[in-house]
């Protein structure tokens, strides 16, 4: 009788260390896939780097190497992941690393077809949303844009000697389908 007891109580030991053990981990896996991160925002979401200067580590800590730095403010960025004060970036090209979070505000900005970098492509910007509203200007390839707002398909968008409505698939910086208003 008391081998059987040690087992259930052996038995009961494992199954509350692998509880210990694994439920950290399914605890953040339930909150990342329920949409928020550490900082209670949604993950994924699009932000913007804060500052011309900014080093993207290879972990979430200053002691993890810079795998590359951007020379660029209000870039568009996607956060997919957040640990403690870290912030797990993905820039247009897909590359991945770390960022502190005191470098990333909420300013939505986007970039026109950067995928297209290498083409001699343009994206119509329009006066009004729509496709066969009026082209005001043809946006080449990675132009950088504030984004005003998201309606239907479109984005209003301005830089420094624009203003107009692009098709919303044409941008890396918004979600397709994306409603925003500011």
């Amino acid at each position: 009788m008391k081998n059987k007891s040690f087992r259930a109580l052996g038995a009961l030991a494992a199954a509350f260390l692998l509880f210990l053990f694994v439920s950290p981990s399914v605890i953040t896996a339930q909150a990342q896939s329920a949409g928020s991160g550490v900082s209670g925002l949604p993950v994924p979401r699009f932000v913007s780097l804060k500052s011309d200067r900014v080093n993207v580590r290879n972990g979430p800590s200053r002691k993890h190497d810079i795998g590359w730095t951007f020379v660029r403010s209000r870039l568009p960025v996607e956060v997919v992941q957040e640990y403690d004060d870290w912030r797990r970036i993905r820039d247009w090209e897909g590359k991945e690393g770390w960022v502190f979070k005191t470098l990333l505000t909420g300013y939505r900005s986007a970039l026109v077809t950067p995928w297209l970098v290498n083409t001699v492509e343009t994206t119509p910007l329009r006066k009004r949303p729509g496709p066969n509203e009026e082209i005001v200007a043809f946006l080449e390839p990675l132009v950088l844009a504030g984004v005003v707002e998201c309606t239907d398909g479109y984005c209003r968008i301005s830089g420094k000697e624009f203003e107009g409505w692009v098709d919303q698939s044409r941008l890396f910086g918004v979600y397709k389908n994306e409603t925003i208003n500011n």
